[in-house]
């Protein structure tokens, strides 16, 4: 497995729990360097996935998600990131884009060996979901710069540990290759 994939995690976001106050202003600081990472993984025809949770609406799909996020308060953080036509959906219901999700059957099939994960929340999905990955042996990057934490004390101790621990390659989005 060589191949890199781009896995975007809760973007498809309403900001509408406990925690949105305090995640806004990173992920609003986070948008601009996931938006370039994923367009220049499109351009080099790198997978881009949505790992997204679905919010306790077990009839939803990745349409319903995204139309729900795009009519909120918060649509300016959801429609720069918007999905196309070609980019690939996962629904997810815990904090792990592995648990119980078909991604580790989609990456296989991808002939993907290494992930670049973006997104939310930097202290709980995006290292749970690092440390998943790291369990199934694929290569790990997270671009600093492109997720979005909760807790900054936090998400810098859950970057320390992603580096350490699970060997993660922690850079600047700009600096990420493909």
């Amino acid at each position: 497995m060589s191949n890199t994939a781009v896995v975007v995690i809760d973007m498809i976001n309403t900001y509408d729990h406990p925690d949105a106050r305090m995640l806004l202003p990173s992920a609003q600081k986070a948008v601009p360097a996931m938006v370039r990472l994923i367009e220049r993984a499109r351009e080099r025809d790198v997978p881009v996935i949505y790992v997204n949770d679905n919010f306790g609406e077990w009839r939803s799909h990745h349409g319903e998600i995204l139309e729900t996020a795009l009519a909120g308060p918060h649509a300016d953080l959801v429609e720069p990131l918007r999905p196309t036509e070609d980019s690939l959906f996962v629904v997810k219901a815990r904090h792990s884009i592995f648990y119980e999700t078909p991604l580790a059957y989609l990456l296989s099939r991808l002939d993907v060996g290494r992930i670049v994960l973006c997104g939310q929340v930097t202290e709980q999905c995006v290292l749970y979901s690092a440390l998943d990955a790291h369990i199934r042996h694929l290569r790990v990057t997270i671009p600093a710069d492109a997720v979005a934490h909760i807790h900054a004390d936090l998400a810098d101790a859950a970057l320390t540990m992603m580096e350490r621990n699970m060997g993660a390659d922690i850079r600047e989005a700009d600096s990420v290759t493909f």
